[in-house]
């Protein structure tokens, strides 16, 4: 049995996004897509264009001294949606976060248009970026 498109496309992401590659990125992600985090820290808010999602990703490896380090679990997709299940380790400050997380995208034609975080525990990722 293959694995669908959306899985290897989500691979190709994470890829991308672990090593920094902000071109492979921009060919992966659509120039309209939205960006939601939740929550109340710093890299909360929604995020519309690459760019403005671009520069959230990138505060992220800024905040942390270039700690932050998403590891997958699993991946689930069909036409529309990817599904990972993901841990990520980052430090920050002398604090420590260690934290299973979600991601969702919606994907058309190809590449992500819209994506959403979920953390298992948004109070105390809050309060590791604050």
């Amino acid at each position: 049995m293959n694995d669908h498109r959306n899985i290897a496309l989500f691979h190709q992401t994470l890829a991308a996004f672990t090593a920094g590659d902000m071109d492979a990125l921009a060919e992966l992600f659509h120039p309209d897509v939205v960006w939601h985090a939740p929550g109340q820290s710093p890299l909360a808010g929604e995020f519309y264009g690459r760019e403005a999602a671009f520069a959230a990703f990138q505060k992220e490896f800024q905040l942390s001294g270039g700690t932050y380090r998403p590891q997958l679990h699993d991946v689930l997709a069909n036409d529309k949606h990817t599904v990972a299940l993901l841990h990520a380790t980052a430090s920050r400050g002398g604090k420590e976060l260690d934290m299973d997380y979600v991601i969702v995208f919606h994907i058309r034609d190809g590449r992500i248009t819209e994506g959403w975080e979920l953390w298992s525990d948004q109070q105390a990722y809050d309060e590791f970026w604050s």
